[in-house]
């Protein structure tokens, strides 16, 4: 059930993260448009554009974890012994997950400590500036959750290929 419920959040996240970006670029456009062609900016452009960057950072940094994609020592898991492996492993996603849970924890305390102060250019909140790392730190500690609950429940120790190496002839 776990399982399930955290891969349709992963693709809401993924979907929701690639929308932000689209969203985002359509109002750097709107910026530079209004820039350039109108000589008027809008105010409200770049306070929007790094909110919703923050937001598909965060997301996309998510779904990373859950797919195994965030930064790692390969090669040391490549050469460790299975048990070794196993608990290395293990530590990451417990490392990952208290990341993911301080973030989310600190980000909520930041946003509540600013929320009476208003954004410049735009009528938000400023409190609402630190949201994605409340979003985006919960997700983080729940998929690498899940990814710690699958690997205490396998019984086998995947291996960890290396790249494939180009030799010069």
């Amino acid at each position: 059930m776990l399982r399930h419920v955290v891969r349709l959040l992963s693709h809401v996240a993924l979907w929701i993260s690639g929308a932000g970006l689209v969203a985002m670029t359509a109002a750097v456009f709107w910026q530079v448009i209004g820039r350039y062609i109108l000589n008027a900016s809008p105010s409200w452009t770049e306070p929007l554009s790094l909110l919703l960057m923050s937001w598909f950072i965060l997301l996309g940094a998510a779904v990373g974890v859950r797919e195994g994609m965030h930064l790692g020592f390969e090669i040391g898991l490549h050469f460790a012994s299975p048990p070794v492996r196993r608990a290395m492993e293990i530590t990451t996603h417990v490392l990952v997950m208290a990341f993911g849970g301080a973030m989310a924890w600190y980000g909520w305390d930041l946003a509540m400590g600013t929320w009476s102060a208003k954004m410049a250019g735009i009528d938000l909140p400023q409190g609402v500036d630190y949201l994605p790392l409340v979003g985006g730190g919960f997700l983080i500690c729940l998929f690498s959750f899940e990814r710690l609950l699958t690997d205490l429940t396998e019984k086998r120790v995947p291996e960890v290929p290396l790249g494939h190496v180009h030799t010069v002839e």
